[in-house]
């Protein structure tokens, strides 16, 4: 089984920063395109930003120049740094982990590409 354990949300003031984690776990061989969704009260789902296997990132217009993420292959993690932050941006943050192949020991057996997604965590800005 794969899981996504996402931290760091919270309360902040506009105008602050916060730094989101996310960390994959279970037997996992590869995984694809990583990446931060959020969505807000009464609104879809949408993608913030995402990130690639070799590093090639992505934003949603509205948080270019405020957020930046990041990957580190090794530890199966993907982060979320967002600096600036406005009242818009209130949202439950969920990390996404696209093309997941793993393998399960006994027997031995590999599977997926699957798509895998975090609980979500709250991120409030106040004024």
């Amino acid at each position: 089984q794969v899981q996504l354990v996402e931290s760091g949300g919270g309360l902040v003031q506009a105008g602050g920063s916060l730094r989101l984690s996310c960390a994959a776990s279970g037997n996992i061989l590869s995984i694809g395109v990583m990446g931060w969704y959020r969505q807000a009260p009464g609104k879809q789902r949408e993608l913030v930003a995402s990130i690639t296997s070799g590093g090639t990132t992505d934003y949603v217009d509205s948080v270019k120049g405020r957020v930046t993420i990041s990957r580190d292959n090794a530890k199966k993690g993907v982060y979320l740094e967002m600096n600036s932050l406005k009242l818009e941006d209130t949202a439950v943050y969920y990390c996404n982990a696209g093309g997941v192949k793993y393998f399960t020991p006994f027997p031995y057996s590999e599977r997926g590409p699957y798509d895998y997604w975090g609980q979500g965590t709250q991120v409030t800005v106040s004024s």
